[in-house]
């Protein structure tokens, strides 16, 4: 990928290009868009449990739809773990060069510590479903216990909760909104995501406010990256878009 350098006091400081930050966006929402598109299509009609509800079914849907769901956990969370990193990367910068301040720091330690949590809950999950597999034909209550933890560390991890991005998304939105860095339509959505996304720590509204907020972070992410590619400086001699800030 394409980086920027500017140079600091310090040393250099690396960025990724507004065409960068729009791709890992568009990314993130391609994940986002996977993740609900096979669930809804593939997984549960075929009979997908969550383990904390139907431990022995959740673990007998995992034998039978292995490989479908090691690449969902593989887009939905590595791939977009790493994309989110590039992104608050890259968002980070655009906020700092509009003035953001300590907002813009603050945004991409609560940003990186995000993609870390997503990339830790990917990472548990595709170890888990491996172990629990091979556990299961030698000892089967011993692997639906196993696969019941398994999934209660991966859900903690990974979104069960979504205080940690619903955080991110509004002051990145907030600082956004002051400095017109990334737009003021994006700006004002991601506050409303923010909210539903912090109203998945309420246990009755979890499941409905985690649609909402995946559903809306999806738009969030394609309008931040039109914002972003329309922002690129163009060369006025040759009349092309260039991928530098």
């Amino acid at each position: 990928m394409t980086l920027t350098t500017t140079p600091t006091p310090t040393g250099v400081t690396y960025r990724p290009t507004r065409r960068v930050t729009a791709l890992a966006a568009l990314l993130k929402a391609v994940t986002y868009v996977v993740g609900f598109a096979v669930m809804g299509a593939y997984l549960a009609p075929r009979g997908f449990a969550a383990a904390t509800t139907a431990p022995a079914g959740s673990l007998d849907f995992l034998r039978a739809n292995a490989t479908a769901l090691y690449l969902w956990y593989l887009v939905l969370y590595v791939v977009g773990g790493l994309a989110l990193v590039w992104l608050v990367i890259g968002i980070d910068a655009r906020l700092r060069e509009a003035g953001a301040g300590t907002g813009a720091a603050a945004s991409r330690a609560i940003g990186l510590v995000w993609a870390g949590l997503l990339l830790a809950s990917g990472l548990v999950a595709l170890v888990g479903q491996a172990a629990v597999i091979r556990l299961a034909s030698a000892d089967y209550d011993l692997a639906v216990s196993t696969w019941t933890a398994t999934s209660v560390v991966q859900d903690a991890l990974g979104g069960g909760i979504e205080i940690v991005g619903a955080v991110w998304v509004l002051l990145v939105s907030i600082a956004g909104l002051r400095t017109a860095a990334v737009g003021r339509g994006p700006g004002i959505l991601g506050v409303l995501v923010a909210v539903a996304g912090a109203t998945t720590i309420v246990p009755a509204a979890a499941d409905d406010a985690g649609a909402a907020f995946g559903l809306g972070l999806i738009v969030w992410f394609i309008w931040s990256a039109v914002t972003l590619l329309r922002s690129v400086p163009t060369d006025p001699v040759r009349g092309i878009r260039e991928g530098r800030s």
